[in-house]
């Protein structure tokens, strides 16, 4: 087994019974969110048998101080305890748990690392900007269409975006052009800039801000220009995106069946965040797609978005509730399924 794949197996994971099928865990720890899904491989997928998200804010403050503050890890550790406890009820053989952006900045992560060893069990792996790309990519790509052969995918997040460029042939395999981590995220933004409400001069601010560090990604691969002979299918994956899509269904409580594979129109993006880019944050909290939790962040999640649509105009893209944990667990399950035939 993989060094990264016993994070959680080599710890307090029951023993399964012999003939038991293997049960995969796959734990996100982001600058915003704490995720967990548990899954037992089906076909050429999973089926999740159990899953979980809060909203921890681990990366609070950070931008400021260098470091995550003692608050934002107290939140952290409870939720981990859950996702270790979920994964011990369900005898969870083969897992990984990795944390991003706000783990990769902090000046005092080792603490907060032996911290969640030592009270919840789990070691936690820091990946690359690179890697977090890969993963989410994977997790997505089910998602994508064999036409158009080019697509866009991205993944807003709490402390940075990943933005991938991607090839898909004839056959279905995608291959990742190029790949681009911003290092700015929906916490990130919100820090800079605040919870509005927001002058359209201020909203435009955050555009342009996310635009000046796509644009180079523009220079190399020339994407525009593929956009615009229809070349190009594009999807997201995100909080935003996912909010948005309930906003425009009028969901009365958010529902991931309805939401993951959905469309947004770029014209139904632009009117849905101008709205909640003049709208107090209070009025935000009471739209039951955001919440109170989100409310001060979904704005600046916006303006990334708009920027990305903004340059690469392809008019619509597909909604994905799906990423990085999806992604883990594909690649937990095709390492077991190559260590098996070795």
């Amino acid at each position: 087994m993989d060094a990264r794949e016993t994070a959680y197996a080599s710890g307090r994971a029951r023993a399964a019974n012999p003939g038991d099928p293997e049960t995969y865990g796959a734990v996100d720890l982001g600058t915003n969110n704490c995720r967990l899904l548990v899954a037992r491989a089906r076909g050429r997928g999973f089926r999740v048998i159990d899953a979980y998200s809060r909203i921890v804010r681990l990366g609070e403050g950070l931008t400021s101080s260098g470091v995550l503050s003692d608050a934002a890890m107290d939140r952290t550790v409870e939720a981990l305890k859950i996702c270790a406890d979920k994964m011990r009820r369900r005898a969870v053989t083969r897992a990984r748990t990795v944390a991003t952006e706000a783990c990769r900045r902090a000046a005092n992560c080792a603490r907060f690392l032996e911290r969640v060893e030592s009270e919840c069990g789990l070691r936690l792996e820091i990946i690359s900007p690179t890697e977090e790309a890969e993963l989410a990519f994977r997790g997505c790509a089910p998602l994508l269409a064999r036409h158009p052969p080019r697509a866009i995918l991205f993944d807003i997040g709490g402390g940075s975006t990943e933005v991938g460029w991607l090839g898909i042939r004839p056959s279905g395999r995608i291959d990742v052009i190029a790949s681009l981590s911003l290092p700015l995220g929906v916490v990130t933004l919100a820090e800079y800039h605040g919870s509005g409400p927001y002058e359209i001069a201020a909203y435009e601010r955050m555009v342009e801000e996310v635009t000046a560090r796509l644009l180079p990604m523009e220079a190399t691969y020339r994407i525009a220009a593929e956009v615009a002979g229809g070349r190009v299918q594009m999807l997201g994956s995100s909080g935003t995106v996912t909010t948005l899509s309930g906003i425009r269904i009028n969901l009365p409580r958010y529902d991931r069946a309805v939401v993951d594979g959905s469309y947004l129109e770029f014209a139904t993006i632009a009117e849905i965040t101008r709205g909640l880019a003049r709208m107090p944050c209070a009025d935000r909290a009471r739209q039951p797609c955001i919440g109170r939790d989100r409310a001060d962040l979904v704005v600046a999640g916006c303006a990334i978005l708009e920027a990305i649509c903004r340059l690469w105009p392809v008019g619509r893209l597909r909604v994905a509730d799906r990423g990085l944990r999806e992604g883990i667990l594909f690649g937990l399950i095709a390492a077991h399924g190559a260590t098996r035939q070795a």
